[in-house]
């Protein structure tokens, strides 16, 4: 990417690392106010960490009928699309599941090697548990059920994000990455813009890393090998299987999936990890291009993920 005719701002919200890219420097600071706008607002609305928010709250509440602010039940009804895709693969009632393995706190937090956990599998209560109305933006949460829109929640941010901040930038175009969920919006370069697919979304640009180009949509990474700690010699991770509540053993170390949004990309690349084989034949049904990393670092490219090789001969933009 050709950083001298772009604007790029770096922070952290959300528990992750923000980079905000323009390509009309001049609208850099109001870009990225209106990202800061948005992120705020889904911290407020979403966050699993702030006892205070929308999400914590609807959570405390169960077994009532509680109307939900417009942006909340956008990310609700997102992440019950995304169990729905996936048939319940990607499913939002984790959240017990996730806190008790440990991702009790934001991530920055957590202490990396600690103490033996009991950990007992048993399945998620399933999204289906949910009523929702989006009509009514009303929810039910059913007794001994804590939703989590971590699989979903910061990719919305991210599209919500980078469509704010297109609106600001006139004739120009943006990108958001939160954490490595990355959305574009508005005009793209002339080459489109340039993703590294890495495990870590915080690594340095390298020629050794594979790299593609997107005009429009988004890009997510999902993995086990960034978000994890380890108790008593056990690793563990924050991707939990709905069929055990457990950390998934997945056979992929990172999965990385170009949608139309960065909603749909977060929805596929985290139901790879917990598919596992099954993971590449759904996503060929699905027409979604997808890098998935074996543990072993063999590398599968799906759907019209474009081969390292030739793409680095001639470039195609996804």
């Amino acid at each position: 990417m050709t950083t001298s005719v772009l604007g790029i701002a770096d922070d952290r919200a959300l528990g992750s690392a923000v980079r905000v890219i323009v390509t009309r420097p001049a609208s850099l600071a109001a870009a990225k106010a209106a990202v800061d706008d948005v992120l705020a607002a889904i911290d407020v609305a979403a966050s699993r960490f702030r006892p205070d928010s929308e999400l914590s709250l609807l959570n405390a509440r169960p077994d009532q009928v509680i109307k939900v602010s417009p942006l909340l039940a956008r990310a609700i009804s997102a992440a019950l699309r995304g169990a729905e895709l996936t048939n319940g693969a990607v499913d939002p009632t984790v959240g017990s599941a996730v806190r008790l393995s440990g991702y009790d706190s934001d991530f920055g937090s957590i202490a990396r090697n600690g103490v033996a956990m009991d950990l007992v599998a048993h399945r998620v209560p399933g999204w289906r548990a949910i009523r929702f109305s989006e009509a009514t933006r009303t929810v039910v949460i059913p007794r001994g059920v804590e939703l989590d829109l971590g699989a979903t929640g910061k990719a919305l941010a991210a599209d919500l994000a980078a469509e704010a901040a297109a609106n600001i930038v006139s004739d120009g175009g943006v990108l958001v990455s939160l954490g490595g969920d990355i959305a574009v919006a508005g005009e793209a370069p002339a080459d489109g813009w340039a993703i590294q697919a890495s495990d870590d979304s915080a690594a340095a640009i390298s020629d050794s890393e594979e790299t593609i180009s997107i005009a429009s949509g988004g890009v997510a990474t999902s993995g086990t090998t960034v978000r994890r700690w380890v108790r008593a010699g056990v690793v563990l991770h924050h991707i939990i299987d709905p069929a055990t509540g457990m950390p998934v053993r997945s056979m992929w170390r990172t999965a990385t999936v170009a949608a139309g949004t960065c909603v749909d990309a977060n929805i596929a690349s985290t139901a790879a990890i917990v598919m596992g084989e099954w993971a590449i034949g759904w996503l060929r049904t699905q027409r979604m291009p997808a890098r998935l990393v074996e543990v072993g670092g063999r590398v599968h490219r799906i759907a019209g993920w474009p081969d390292w090789a030739e793409s680095k001969l001639n470039p195609t933009i996804l």
